[in-house]
């Protein structure tokens, strides 16, 4: 039996025997199991992947533990002027140690490495950095306005804002795929916009990071603007005609409160009687 051949009947026999599910259609279709993602692997992402372990690391390490506290988003953005944190805090692992770190690694990966082919390399990179750095513009703003105490920005650090950006878009490239949530419930992928703001959601309510929960908020609409740009505009442009209408509604009404309205068809009573005059019509 030849090499390929026996690749093949391997690769069927694992087909049988694993649990799979399908990602997405098309040229770019993978495969996700529980154990991994089939299919090439972009060396740039194994990259980030790699670095967030790193830093993720160093926090743990007497002497290294200062660089991945500078990368983080932090008040020192307008304290100090460290603006760097805006764009490379997402890249700072963030988290205990406990497994949950790595599945949280494990699952980016899963849904970064689908997206990466499908939208490009550039495309990809764009989407996360300035999804990324609109989210902590957001959330820098919110905690000068309203601050949310000590756990400012705890919702959006690390690989927790990478998530948030890469599930989004996969939800709006990816809408029709079939995604087992915690491997058991079958939801589709355009659900999971919803799912991950009802987590972020239930993350503000333990911590009171209102900061962190609108950043998260702020980098999904962030991805929803770069990926449809249409649908956008459109939005604006009713939002903006709804306002609008609202507005010569508003001007409307102000207007009739100042006439008396002056019942006709009938002999007016004495008692209300109404007295010809210039501003009688």
């Amino acid at each position: 039996m030849s090499a390929r051949m026996q690749r093949d009947f391997c690769h069927g026999l694992l087909d049988k025997v694993t649990p799979t599910m399908t990602m997405g259609g098309g040229p770019y279709a993978r495969r996700m199991s529980f154990g991994g993602l089939s299919g090439p692997h972009a060396r740039d992402l194994l990259l980030l992947v790699g670095v967030l372990f790193v830093t993720f690391s160093m926090q743990f390490l007497q002497g290294l533990a200062i660089v991945p506290e500078l990368m983080r988003l932090s008040s020192s953005v307008w304290e100090r002027g460290m603006i760097w944190q805006l764009l490379t805090y997402p890249a700072a692992g963030w988290g205990g140690p406990s497994i949950w770190f790595l599945l949280e690694l494990l699952i980016f990966y899963m849904f970064a490495n689908d997206l990466r082919w499908a939208l490009g390399r550039h495309r990809f990179w764009n989407l996360l950095w300035m999804s990324a750095g609109a989210a902590a513009v957001v959330a820098c703003l919110v905690q000068i306005l309203v601050g949310s105490g000590g756990n400012a920005f705890v919702l959006m650090q690390g690989q927790r804002m990478l998530l948030a950006i890469v599930i989004a878009a996969f939800a709006l490239v990816r809408g029709n795929a079939t995604i087992m949530l915690f491997f058991v419930l079958p939801i589709r992928a355009k659900w999971f916009i919803w799912i991950e703001i009802a987590f972020a959601w239930v993350g503000f309510l333990a911590t009171t990071d209102l900061a962190g929960f609108l950043g998260i908020c702020a980098a999904i609409g962030a991805v929803f603007a770069l990926l449809r740009p249409g649908r956008t505009r459109g939005l604006m442009r009713e939002m903006r005609l709804r306002y609008e209408r609202w507005t010569v509604q508003q001007k409307l009404n102000r207007g009739r409160r100042r006439f008396r309205v002056v019942p006709g068809g009938k002999k007016p009573k004495d008692d209300d009687r109404v007295h010809r005059g210039p501003w009688v019509n």
